[in-house]
């Protein structure tokens, strides 16, 4: 194996497979290495098989506690546990073979290994055993090896009793009772999903609201949704250890200088991500490395050394994939010389995909207040939408938050069955810099319960007509 390429990219997942697709499109002879399959963590063991694990619980929750509010009677539900787990292993195989065709159309090489720089432009092809199978070079490098769950000595990660993310979407058998600890929007997600299958789940996060980054309305109403499920929610509480025992797991939490001691059977680690930058050979050619992420420029994500770019979850937070894809595509179309726009960080949307979901974008009415502004600010509960009571999806609510002086809009917070979806729209307004008058004025179709989010806006101003 010694080919050269204009463009190679290091990691297959949405910021690798992505980057190499554009750079394809874009005329650069391109290589895609990884050395597992492609689609990376999202596709594999992430955004994918997550979410079909969650339509189970969704579907599973429906049938079995609200059915009746439709007048339909269902008797002696059950679920298999093994078959909700191989449907999700299902849905994420289809989408892999679905990039890898991609691939294939758009007449990448995929060369599938470990890639380790050998010199800025050479990088070294090694097989499963680190055995050395070949090299190859390039113009340009981009690094897009992602990121892995976060572990920290006081709770030893043994993959049995002690889990992350990947084994708490492949468990063999559904656990009696489970602790996750950090409730950002894995752990919540996890939390759901077990509890709706009527595992005892216990949700553990230091900080002082669950889903920390999101508006403190927003998660409050999540946790007391939570906590009506049968979830023990307990934040402000720093975990101490955790010690695996014969029965099971051991931890031991303090909260306002207190111990208390908690036991399950299972404990998910789900304390964040920290990035892949070990052992590629950064040290050797001189890219700079910062708490275990890639520094970067981002007007163009090239590094301290040139030909030598990095995009996706080893830059560093925000940890998304549509975050890394966004990053990849701008880094190629620099590469090539195009006037391509930096992406908006501050117009980023961020989801959970629990019930009921929760998105947002741009800044919390906290935030906004800290920055200065001045603010105006609209809710609209689905409780009052016509659409959301027919679907029996009443909880909820959306929250937009604009400035006062000049009216655009500066933030949106969603909670509601389908607000992953709804946040798309008021994406686009932002990006486009909208006033609430342009949402205001722009005719929503009725029922829908996207007229929850002109409503907000309205109300912003006292011009809401539903409430």
């Amino acid at each position: 194996m010694s080919k050269h390429y204009g463009i190679v990219v290091i990691g297959g997942g949405p910021g690798g497979y992505v980057a190499a697709i554009r750079a394809a499109q874009l005329g650069f002879r391109t290589a895609v290495v990884e050395k597992e399959n492609l689609g990376g963590i999202c596709l594999n063991w992430g955004c994918i098989p997550t979410k079909s694990l969650l339509k189970n619980a969704e579907v599973l929750d429906l049938v079995s506690n609200h059915a009746g509010d439709f007048g339909i009677k269902v008797e002696g539900v059950s679920f298999d546990f093994d078959k909700i787990i191989k449907r999700s292993r299902d849905v994420s195989n289809r989408i892999v073979k679905g990039v890898e065709y991609l691939i294939k159309k758009n007449k990448i090489d995929h060369i599938k290994g470990f890639g380790r720089f050998k010199s800025g432009k050479e990088l070294e092809i090694l097989d499963s055993d680190g055995k050395l199978t070949g090299s190859i070079t390039a113009d340009n490098f981009i690094i897009a090896t992602g990121a892995r769950p976060k572990t920290i000595p006081s709770v030893p990660v043994d993959h049995e009793n002690i889990i992350t993310s990947t084994g708490a979407m492949t468990l063999s058998k559904q656990p009696k009772d489970m602790i996750v600890i950090g409730a950002g929007a894995i752990g919540v997600e996890f939390a759901y999903f077990y509890n709706v299958l009527g595992t005892k789940v216990t949700l553990v996060e230091m900080l002082g609201n669950m889903l920390p980054i999101e508006d403190k309305e927003v998660s409050q109403t999540l946790e007391r949704n939570f906590k009506k499920r049968g979830i023990e929610v307990i934040t402000g509480a720093v975990v101490k250890n955790a010690e695996i025992q014969k029965t099971g797991v051991k931890v031991t939490i303090e909260k306002t200088g207190e111990m208390q001691v908690l036991k399950a059977e299972k404990v998910l680690n789900a304390i964040g991500v920290t990035g892949n930058v070990e052992n590629i050979g950064l040290e050797k050619i001189g890219v700079e490395v910062e708490k275990n992420y890639i520094k970067v420029n981002k007007n163009n994500y090239s590094t301290n050394v040139p030909g030598i770019y990095a995009v996706g979850d080893v830059i560093g937070p925000p940890w998304l994939a549509h975050v890394a894809s966004a990053e990849a595509i701008h880094c190629v179309e620099k590469i090539k010389g195009l006037n391509s726009p930096l992406v908006n960080y501050s117009n980023i949307p961020g989801c959970t995909f629990c019930q009921p979901q929760v998105a947002s974008i741009g800044l919390t009415e906290e935030k906004a207040r800290a920055e200065g502004y001045e603010l105006k600010i609209g809710k609209f509960p689905f409780s009052a939408s016509g659409k959301s009571t027919a679907l029996g999806e009443r909880e909820g609510f959306v929250k937009l938050i604009f400035d006062a002086e000049y009216g655009e809009l500066l933030g949106a917070h969603i909670i509601g069955s389908e607000a992953t979806e709804m946040i798309a729209e008021v994406g686009l307004a932002k990006s486009m810099e909208a006033t609430f008058e342009s949402i205001v004025k722009t005719v929503h179709a009725h029922p829908t319960l996207s007229e929850a989010i002109m409503e907000a806006a309205a109300n912003a101003y006292g011009e809401a007509i539903h409430i």
